[in-house]
């Protein structure tokens, strides 16, 4: 284990600057709206939506009829696209 030491204003400048950090990612958070991925679908829900098999939707992304993002080596699809396929299936 070591121990730092360092001058009070020097750690004062330092909280400043991490609470800046902070409320400046909770700005950023909040401003984010529908882009922040708990309010996408993954695969399972759009099956479950759709009525569809994981193949029906492979071959709807591969064909441009759905939107989609890849996050690592999850795909996530936006309500949005998913009411605008259920709508032209109509």
């Amino acid at each position: 284990m070591t121990i730092l030491n360092i001058e009070e204003s020097a750690f004062e400048l330092m909280m400043a600057r991490f609470e800046a950090l902070a409320q400046k990612v909770e700005q950023l958070c909040s401003n984010a709206g529908d882009k922040r991925v708990k309010e996408w679908l993954d695969a399972t829900d759009v099956c479950f939506l759709l009525n569809i098999r994981k193949r029906q939707l492979q071959n709807y992304r591969d064909s441009g009829k759905i939107g989609f993002s890849k996050i690592g080596n999850v795909i996530m699809y936006r309500p949005d696209d998913v009411m605008k396929l259920l709508k032209k299936a109509e």
